[in-house]
């Protein structure tokens, strides 16, 4: 039998499902319509920026960094461009096999990749870090034509810093290095504005004045707007804001100067330090042996880290702002002021000095070159009595020595416009205290002071101290706070920022008690000590020797008996000022186990003098023996300082082949001329 449909109600049913359909859609509609005017209309001004943002990319410009120069305009240290390859980490699916495959197309040495694993380990994945800098344009070619088979790898134009005299005076300038996790933890301390100003910024001042004036060295960071495409590549440059390079440092040091010093020291370790009793301007700061600093701007490989910190000699070491070390018999005009001052001994006062001192059971000597006989302050200055000292500390003590002394700067930062300055010691009851934790130690026994008058014992300085204390001195109290840099010079408009040592509040020292003191250190030059080192100089000096302890000796030890082991042997000290009548420089210098300071230190203390006021630099024979602590008065013509090309320049490098050619033309002359004396 045939069911018979309701077509009116299928028609009902299906115009039903027409309009819940129709509405769905219009449902539909509606929210897609709501959903695009929430976007034009509420977000428009959020998504308008993303989308800007997706298209133009901000890319920090790094300033050039600032130069570095002497006070006569020699440039040491500078900047140049050159491509790097560099690889994003996080942007590589295979790193090893992507660095292998670059390696056939540029050269990357082993040292290349050790380099490029500690960057990753110290740094993130997603930062650009280089695998080969300094690319040749070959290189840069080859690349450039496979480039597109390495992505996540790119060249880079980089700034490099370039110190074109080498290892002249590197303690003093120092060096940059890449920025480290350590120092971008410490970073994240600085203001905004700072921190913002060091984008893109990859490099930053490691030692000595790169780091004291990174802030003025460094610049202002720019920034460009490029147009990008979906791929992230650039398209176009929309804007750029121009970055401003770092000031220029103008530096008080005479590069020649320091030059000379570092080449008189040779393979031999020590510190001088120079400068100007007037304002406080160092003009020599050596520290020796010296380093290369280029090595650390690219990232210094593990060998050449390793030579220089296991090296005995600690070419790192900056002697002359950290070498701490006894005085010796430099320290006896000071000891002399003190006594002045405090009015414990009078200028007059004699004493007998018999060669001996005996306190509390023991006996203090002299050396076999002291003569006995009676002595007041000027004579035991000049002769370096050891006994006249002995007991001057022994009727001072320790806290009136410390209480005079300082003032002067012993046991105290300088100030020097350079970090890691270190304080030395001039030790007094108090600091005993402080620095042991045992009773019996802590205790100040009465024997300690006698050695403080000889300047050994406790008693440990800088040359930058010893050098600060005698401008003092002969100034007759006037005190600064000493600075290596003389000018900082904006490169924009060229102004220049005087930058002056500041004036600290004069030591109460009266006229005729500096008379005594200067008059006595004049005597040293004349009649004492050093008179062979300034026999024949055209001005007049005042200095004092001085032959501290490496070591101390053990009960029964003879000094002899270590001669034998060169890092045991006598520290070589000398102190002076020229001229005498006004004072222009102060000098204090030591040579590391070198012996008297008579033959060691002071001949380098003459050749400094004569460079300042008679404008001579010394012979290459006079250089030579000087080297070998072997001369006392210059020998050899003297040579005008223009004429001498500064070690590390070109000129210097074009005079060195030439040499080897003509060494190499004719080796009997040359084997000749080696021989002479």
């Amino acid at each position: 039998m045939t069911e018979l449909k309701n077509l009116g109600q299928e028609l009902s049913r299906f115009r039903l499902r027409i309009f819940a359909a129709a509405g769905f859609v219009l449902f539909c509609f509606s929210l897609l319509a709501a959903r695009l005017v929430f976007l034009q209309v509420f977000k428009h001004e959020e998504l308008s920026t993303r989308a800007e943002a997706n298209r133009i990319a901000v890319v920090p410009i790094v300033p050039n960094r600032g130069l570095i120069v002497d006070r006569n305009g020699v440039v040491l240290a500078s900047n140049y461009s050159a491509f790097t390859l560099e690889i994003t980490p996080s942007k590589v699916p295979d790193l090893e096999q992507t660095i292998n495959a670059l390696a056939e197309l540029v050269e990357v040495q082993p040292r290349d990749r050790k380099r490029f694993k500690r960057l990753m380990d110290e740094g993130k994945s997603f930062e650009s870090l280089p695998i080969r800098t300094k690319l040749s344009d070959e290189e840069v070619a080859r690349f450039t034509a496979q480039r597109f088979r390495f992505p996540g790898v790119e060249i880079k134009a980089r700034l490099f810093r370039s110190y074109p005299l080498g290892a002249v005076g590197s303690h003093l300038i120092g060096y940059i290095g890449r920025i480290n996790q350590a120092e971008k933890k410490l970073m994240e301390d600085w203001p905004d504005e700072d921190l913002a100003n060091y984008r893109g910024t990859d490099y930053i001042g490691k030692l000595g004045l790169e780091q004291a004036y990174e802030k003025e060295l460094h610049g202002q960071t720019g920034f460009e707007e490029v147009e990008t495409s979906a791929g992230g590549r650039a398209v176009r440059r929309l804007r750029s804001n121009p970055p401003t390079p770092g000031n220029k440092l103008v530096l008080s040091i005479d590069i020649r100067l320091q030059a000379l010093v570092e080449e008189l020291f040779a393979d031999r370790r020590g510190a001088l330090v120079a400068m100007d009793p007037r304002t406080g301007e160092v003009l020599a700061f050596v520290s020796k042996p010296t380093f290369d600093p280029n090595l650390f701007v690219d990232g210094i490989d593990a060998d050449s880290w390793r030579e220089l910190n296991e090296d005995a000699d600690k070419p790192l070491l900056n002697r002359a702002l950290r070498g701490t070390y006894p005085p010796g018999s430099t320290f006896k005009p000071f000891m002399s002021i003190a006594a002045l001052n405090s009015g414990k001994r009078a200028a007059s006062t004699v004493i007998m000095d018999n060669l001996t001192f005996s306190f509390g059971g023991r006996t203090f000597g002299s050396p076999e070159s002291d003569r006995p006989g009676p002595k007041d302050m000027r004579l035991a200055i000049v002769q370096s009595s050891n006994v006249y000292f002995y007991s001057l500390a022994n009727e001072m003590g320790v806290d009136l020595i410390h209480d005079q002394l300082e003032p002067f700067g012993f046991g105290r930062k300088t100030e020097i416009d350079m970090q890691g300055e270190v304080t030395g010691l001039l030790p007094s009851t108090a600091w005993k205290k402080r620095a042991y934790k045992k009773p019996e130690q802590q205790k100040w026994y009465a024997g300690e002071t006698i050695s403080l008058g000889i300047g050994q014992g406790y008693n440990h300085f800088t040359m930058l101290q010893m050098a600060t204390a005698t401008s003092t001195l002969i100034t007759g109290g006037q005190r600064y706070r000493p600075r290596l840099v003389r000018e900082i010079e904006d490169v924009v408009d060229h102004r220049k920022r005087r930058v002056a040592s500041d004036a600290l509040e004069p030591l109460p020292l009266l006229p005729e008690h500096v008379q005594v003191i200067t008059q006595a250190m004049h005597g040293v030059t004349v009649e004492g000590t050093s008179r062979a080192a300034f026999a024949g100089a055209a001005y007049q000096s005042g200095g004092k020797t001085g032959t501290a302890q490496a070591i101390g000796l053990r009960a029964g030890e003879k000094y002899s008996n270590i001669k034998a082991d060169e890092y045991k042997r006598d520290h070589s000290l000398y102190v002076a000022f020229a001229p005498v009548e006004a004072p222009s420089i102060a000098v204090a210098v030591i040579v590391e186990n070198a012996g008297f300071g008579s033959t060691s230190a002071a001949p380098i203390a003459r050749r400094v003098f004569d460079f300042l006021l008679q404008g001579q630099y010394p012979s290459e024979q006079d250089i030579a023996l000087t080297q070998k602590g072997q001369t006392t008065a210059p020998v050899g013509a003297t040579r005008p300082i223009a004429s001498v090309p500064l070690p590390g320049s070109a000129e210097a490098v074009a005079a060195a082949a030439s040499a080897a050619a003509s060494a190499a033309s004719n080796p009997a002359k040359a084997a000749s001329a080696g021989a002479k004396p």
